[in-house]
């Protein structure tokens, strides 16, 4: 195994998850509601921020399936990442220049860096077999995963810092800081994603075969979504699992991106929601392993129906809070059952996929998680705008987690598995 290859894709994930933490679920959606959307009132604010996130994973989800045909017949994954990566960092660098009202202009630049982030993880996710061989690579998938953490984390630090104190670093005020932190979300993206391009070597030799004249990437894509529709009717209890997924997936999903805008329309400081989302960081990473241990003695369904049962606690609190206090008890509730529920969801559907078809139907679930991420916030920023609320919108989120556990409940993990390995 090439240490300074894995070392380089490693890498990328801790360069990249900087957009998520600060953009995505920590400062941006702040800066939204008091400056970009000042001029809306604050429910319709919160609203569009919603649309925003909509808008972007419909797109991702459109586009997912066809850089995945890129991705594996291409012998240029390295061009398509590098241009998605400058892509994204180019846009969250952009977001200095929104000013007061200038919602179009940063919903725009929030959804050109989402698809940047998302469209790239495609051709990054492709080079982790390359890089390490079949022993290896659940090690290195999960040293990824745990330097995006710790870098994202680091970065959203060093930001809240910078905007609790701006003078500190020689700074005017907090709506400045606040920009630049944008600009640093671009800049640590486009230097530690430097090894990974300068590192990770691109394996030709095993690229793809060469289209066939009649075939194009498009046709390809559909080809591969028919062929896994098709072949799901011989896995009903894996179709039930899908379906229960994409409803709580949605509910989580939504939480995540709509907790801040949410809790700063209700008051709480800008600081305090920062801080707090910090904190849901670095509780979420021993979490999701202590959720792992925890399936292993009471069953993984199991685990999964205690994580989505604190989401819907979490969602009924989340109605009636009021303060700072209650939204820093909420981020820490978040980030004990976040990490563990994507985990358990992951390892249950890999239960009950064939051996034979693993990238294939791994490669759906992909694509079914950027559905399920489209109606939450959708549904969210309807109702704020419909209630002039978003109290109400919050509550409704129980709806997804009580539809998915309730599906959730007719899935047989074990004929799952059986029906995995006796269909061809």
């Amino acid at each position: 195994m090439n240490k300074r290859a894995v070392f380089g894709w490693t890498m990328y994930d801790w360069a990249n998850s900087a957009f998520v933490t600060v953009i995505m679920a920590a400062v941006m959606p702040i800066f939204y509601r008091d400056v970009a959307a000042e001029t809306l009132p604050s429910s319709t604010a919160t609203a569009y921020w919603g649309y925003t996130q909509s808008i972007a994973m419909l797109i991702i989800a459109v586009l997912a399936p066809v850089l995945g045909a890129v991705s594996d017949y291409s012998r240029s994954k390295k061009k398509f990442l590098m241009f998605f990566a400058y892509m994204g960092a180019l846009s969250s660098i952009l977001l200095f220049f929104v000013g007061q009202g200038d919602y179009l202009l940063a919903s725009l630049l929030v959804i050109l860096g989402t698809i940047g982030f998302s469209a790239g993880n495609v051709f990054y996710d492709g080079f982790l077999p390359e890089i390490a061989g079949p022993d290896r690579i659940d090690q290195v998938s999960a040293r990824g995963f745990a330097l995006g953490y710790l870098g994202g984390g680091i970065l959203l630090l060093i930001d809240l810092m910078m905007i609790m104190k701006p003078h500190l670093f020689g700074i005017p005020d907090t709506e400045t800081a606040t920009r630049i932190a944008f600009v640093t979300v671009g800049l640590w993206w486009f230097v530690f994603s430097i090894p990974m391009f300068r590192n990770v070597p691109e394996n030709r030799s095993q690229a793809g075969e060469p289209l066939p004249s009649r075939w194009s990437y498009l046709q390809i894509s559909f080809s591969r979504i028919y062929s896994t529709l098709k072949h799901m009717k011989h896995y009903r209890e894996l179709a039930k699992f899908l379906i229960a997924y994409f409803l709580f997936n949605d509910g989580i999903s939504t939480i995540i991106k709509m907790a801040t805008i949410y809790g700063r329309e209700i008051g709480i400081g800008t600081t305090d929601l920062i801080t707090a989302l910090l904190i849901t960081q670095f509780v979420g990473f021993p979490f999701a392993f202590l959720f792992g241990t925890l399936a292993g003695r009471i069953g993984a369904k199991n685990g999964l129906y205690l994580a989505l049962s604190v989401y819907i606690l979490i969602t009924i609190l989340g109605y009636f809070m009021t303060s700072a206090l209650h939204f820093y008890l909420l981020a820490i509730a978040v980030g004990m059952v976040q990490g563990g529920s994507q985990a358990l969801s992951r390892s249950i559907y890999g239960i009950m996929i064939p051996v034979n078809r693993t990238s294939e139907f791994y490669g759906f679930y992909g694509i079914s998680s950027k559905f399920s991420a489209i109606l939450g916030p959708l549904l969210f920023g309807v109702i704020a705008q419909w209630t002039d609320s978003s109290r109400s919108a919050i509550l409704s989120l129980i709806l997804f987690f009580i539809l998915g556990m309730i599906m959730l409940t007719r899935v047989d993990i074990q004929k799952g598995r059986r029906e995995a390995q006796t269909v061809s």
